[in-house]
């Protein structure tokens, strides 16, 4: 049962999940798709399962995209809270391929009418999924590229539960939104510190208590809010 391996899905109660399995599908989605680009209108809902993740980028006029939100087995993409076909304001692109279940947009709206538990539950999701957004813009203000990408190392990590990370240096550096040089710096000081080795498109973490060290601490802070929201959502790897 799929719908099992997404937190969020398995904390609907028994019946309010039986109300909305029967509309689920599973897909198997590669890494490096793209779910939704800016004007795109969001007509499904997307939840990954296990280890699969994707990430909210915002598109900038020179090419480069930067992360606004990673979402793994925690949460969803697609139009939670929102009511009709609304476009996609950023781009949402599959960062670890696996198994999603999707939902039509349309139909989980009327599932929501049926069930004021399951419109609450996906309401509170969105609270969690803003807190996120806002804590990336203060994380991309406040913090080096050092920690932020440990940040990143570490939430995925958090998300796969595996410390063998599928990406490449050019990856992580769109999603940082800087370049490909400054990347390949901290990786190498990562490198040196004893904190990661890194393969063919694969980097993996040595040192997992130091890689969390060197994170900010905006990982926690989403946690603590997921935690008081949405209580057993977040992911332990």
């Amino acid at each position: 049962m799929h719908g099992n391996e997404n937190n969020l899905l398995r904390a609907l109660r028994r019946q309010d999940y039986d109300i909305v399995e029967p509309y689920l599908n599973a897909v198997q989605i590669e890494a490096g798709s793209t779910l939704y680009r800016p004007g795109d209108f969001v007509q499904t809902v997307y939840f990954p399962c296990g280890p699969a993740m994707a990430a909210y980028l915002v598109e900038l006029p020179e090419g480069k995209g930067v992360e606004t939100a990673l979402i793994g087995r925690e949460g969803a993409m697609g139009g939670i809270v929102s009511q009709g076909r609304l476009p996609s304001y950023s781009r949402c692109t599959v960062q670890t391929g696996g198994t999603f279940m999707t939902i039509r947009s349309e139909v989980l709206e009327e599932l929501k009418g049926r069930s004021e538990t399951v419109r609450h539950l996906f309401a509170r999701y969105a609270d969690c999924l803003m807190a996120q957004v806002f804590q990336s813009v203060a994380c991309n203000a406040a913090h080096n590229i050092d920690q932020r990408a440990a940040k990143w190392i570490v939430a995925t990590y958090e998300r796969t539960g595996s410390r063998s990370l599928r990406i490449t240096q050019d990856q992580l550096a769109d999603m940082l939104g800087v370049g490909r040089s400054y990347i390949t710096r901290v990786i190498s000081r990562f490198k040196d510190d004893g904190m990661v080795q890194t393969g063919w498109r694969q980097l993996t973490v040595v040192d997992l208590e130091a890689m969390q060290g060197m994170a900010c601490d905006c990982n926690e802070s989403v946690k603590r809010h997921f935690n008081e929201v949405l209580a057993g959502v977040y992911p332990e790897p």
